[in-house]
């Protein structure tokens, strides 16, 4: 590190989430993984918001032929001149797809439908390729699979929960990708954005067997009483095909590679810590549930350190990833890791020498400008210095203005790679 953890510690957290993005970087995590060229030709798709770096780091690594598409959202491509020649990066709309990116999932599928049993079928996969690829089932549009999943965003579902969804309202997700490239060899190189780091949730899973079903997706949009369903209900239970499942001989071919996870970036920020005399702690890489509520139970965590030295002394780093939720009530701004930041700050308010940094390592906190937030011990004294209520502005679901009136948002602008939230508190 380059400085020390006591003289600055919203930069001293902002270096730590340097490193982990750094960790994640598809020019480091892409390389080692690439596969022997095959008889016959290479094809190269993919999505996700590390789509552009990763087909980069392919081109710039690969001996031989390309040709390909690769969908990344708006902002996330490389700077003009910067970015892969021989495969093309399409730009769309994330979180909520559009029509540019249900045509370039089109092409993605026709690419996939040409290979021969010779070809590779090289899939670039990584955070955001759910929202990217938006090619609906058979008697679904656009718009609908749009207005269930912007319902879903809303309603607190997980992300597990949304990508069940998402699978079977698809004619690409949930190992379709694959059914379309048999008997081509596919070689899918992921970067890891969810809980458990499980091919099958990353993206929705194009390239792998589907262990979910039409039944657990009716079970789901019901549960959360989502009205704009209805249409789509009819049409699964009336037209709806099961995705291909676990066991599948086509699978038989298709090899799904994790070349970057959460918990590497996590590491990478424990290593960095212990050089400058802190302890760090991981405390998982899959931590999920609503925002405010995990934020409040770290928040005891950390106050359990300083006062007790347990689970370890201070002072001390405790990590975690994972993705939480935000059930939005309110009208205000501000994606998971601001409301986390946010309620913990609400938590810890008043206590002395505690730290925290909460942001998305793709460096876009929800659909703000944003990756997330810093807070400490003593941001409320200083909020209210300013005339600024932390829990009217956490029921509005505002901590994007709470943050910015403070001056403690964290910005990055886009990473190009996705490996989830990064927290990290320091008791000193």
């Amino acid at each position: 590190m380059s400085r020390r953890p006591e003289d600055d510690p919203k930069a001293f957290l902002t270096e730590l989430f340097q490193a982990a993005v750094a960790a994640a970087r598809p020019d480091r995590a892409v390389p080692r993984h690439l596969p022997q060229p095959p008889k016959g030709k290479t094809v190269v798709v993919g999505a996700g918001k590390a789509a552009a770096a990763m087909a980069k780091a392919v081109e710039d690594n690969w001996q031989g032929a390309l040709e390909g598409l690769v969908i990344t959202r708006y902002g996330h491509g490389l700077p003009e001149g910067e970015g892969p020649r021989r495969i093309e990066v399409v730009e769309a709309g994330h979180p909520v797809p559009d029509e540019a990116g249900e045509k370039a999932a089109a092409r993605v599928l026709e690419l996939a439908q040409a290979a021969g049993e010779d070809d590779l079928l090289l899939c670039l996969i990584s955070g955001g390729g759910s929202a990217l690829l938006p090619l609906p089932a058979a008697g679904l549009s656009l718009e609908e699979k749009k207005a269930v999943y912007e319902a879903l965003l809303r309603s607190g579902a997980t992300i597990g929960e949304i990508n069940c969804v998402r699978k079977h309202l698809s004619a690409i997700k949930g190992g379709r990708l694959a059914a379309a490239a048999y008997p081509a060899r596919v070689v899918s190189l992921i970067v890891s954005d969810v809980p458990g780091d499980s091919p099958a949730t990353i993206a929705s899973g194009p390239t792998a067997p589907d262990p979910t079903t039409l039944e657990d997706t009716v079970e789901i949009l019901r549960r959360y009483g989502i009205h704009e369903t209805s249409h789509v209900l009819h049409q699964i239970e009336r037209y709806g095909t099961e995705s291909p499942k676990p066991g599948d001989r086509l699978f038989e071919r298709v090899e799904n590679i994790l070349v970057a996870r959460p918990q590497q970036s996590l590491e990478a920020a424990a290593a960095l810590v212990e050089q400058a005399g802190v302890t760090p702690l991981i405390l998982g890489d899959s931590l999920e549930g609503e925002a405010r509520e995990v934020a409040r139970v770290l928040a005891g965590i950390a106050a359990q350190v300083r006062r007790h030295g347990q689970p370890v002394p201070a002072p001390a780093l405790l990590l975690s990833g994972g993705e939480t939720t935000v059930t939005v009530k309110g009208k205000g701004r501000g994606g998971r890791n601001a409301e986390f930041a946010l309620a913990f700050a609400i938590a810890a308010d008043g206590a002395e020498n505690l730290h925290l940094i909460a942001c998305d390592t793709d460096g876009i906190d929800g659909s703000e400008d944003n990756a997330g937030a810093y807070a400490s011990g003593d941001t409320l004294a200083r909020a209210r210095e300013k005339g600024l209520d932390a829990k009217a502005l956490l029921a509005d679901n505002d901590a994007y203005s709470f943050f910015q009136t403070l001056e403690d948002l964290i910005s990055t602008g886009p990473t190009r790679t996705n490996v989830n939230d990064f927290r990290a508190i320091l008791v000193l």
